[in-house]
């Protein structure tokens, strides 16, 4: 992978525990959507913790498959995943009838040609599912007080600023379904989903989680350890209410011969 993961990965679990609370759910019914079941074979690209690929597994059985990749796999992730740079490394064509990547595409800089890697895995009538953050959009909506609010704000412009430097794609999310009908793939429906953000919510727990995992990241744009710290006791007031960034889960189909 030859962009810079701006996470730190020795935190990745609780990141991961966080991101299947808030976005498991959009993502399963998103797959549920493509009739996936008994003798599918599926590729989970950047699998984290496994918690998609499990889900895939109880569907497809007793005769599919599935296989789970990611660049730093778990090694206790079950089903097992498999240490993989979609990058970088090969995969197999026509190999798939389905294949899901979340908040992957976003870190690479090489992301259409990862996509076009993808669409050529899938075997002919194939889905693939992306879904992604496009995080140009994540109003606040009410603080305790206004300076408060004032620091919040800061607080996202400076995270947009690491993850671009980073190479990250900030509004990829809103660029997939273009980019999966430039690839060649057809009844593309895309799906965009935002959440509330209050205290003790999974996305704001995940938004949490970045000021300690980006928190070199965080100072070189511009915050302060105080205010960071600041940040996660802002976001703890019970009057807190922001929207979340958008996520784009968007389907595209490989055509049939």
């Amino acid at each position: 992978m030859t962009g810079i993961y701006v996470f730190d990965q020795r935190r990745a679990h609780g990141r991961h525990r966080h991101l299947s609370a808030a976005h498991d759910p959009l993502t399963r019914a998103r797959l549920a959507e493509t009739g996936v079941g008994d003798g599918w074979h599926c590729l989970d690209v950047g699998a984290g913790d496994g918690e998609i690929a499990r889900w895939l597994a109880d569907r497809v059985a007793p005769s599919g498959s599935v296989l789970a990749t990611d660049v730093r796999p778990n090694p206790r992730s079950r089903p097992p995943v498999v240490e993989h740079d979609v990058v970088t490394d090969p995969l197999s064509e026509e190999a798939f009838d389905l294949v899901v990547a979340r908040l992957v595409l976003r870190h690479l800089p090489e992301r259409e040609a990862v996509l076009a890697k993808l669409v050529s895995a899938l075997k002919p009538g194939g889905w693939l599912q992306i879904d992604e953050f496009d995080t140009s959009y994540e109003p606040l909506l009410l603080a305790g007080d206004a300076e408060s609010a004032l620091l919040y704000e800061k607080f996202l412009a400076a995270k947009a600023t690491a993850m671009r430097a980073a190479g990250v794609g900030t509004d990829w999310g809103r660029q997939v379904p273009l980019a999966m009908h430039l690839a060649g793939l057809v009844e593309i429906d895309p799906h965009p989903q935002v959440q509330l953000r209050h205290p003790g919510s999974p996305d704001l727990l995940l938004l949490v989680q970045s000021t300690v995992d980006m928190h070199a990241e965080l100072v070189s744009a511009g915050m302060t350890a105080g205010e960071l710290d600041q940040v996660r006791e802002i976001v703890r007031h019970p009057d807190f209410r922001a929207t979340s960034c958008l996520m784009y889960s968007v389907h595209g189909r490989k055509p049939a011969r």
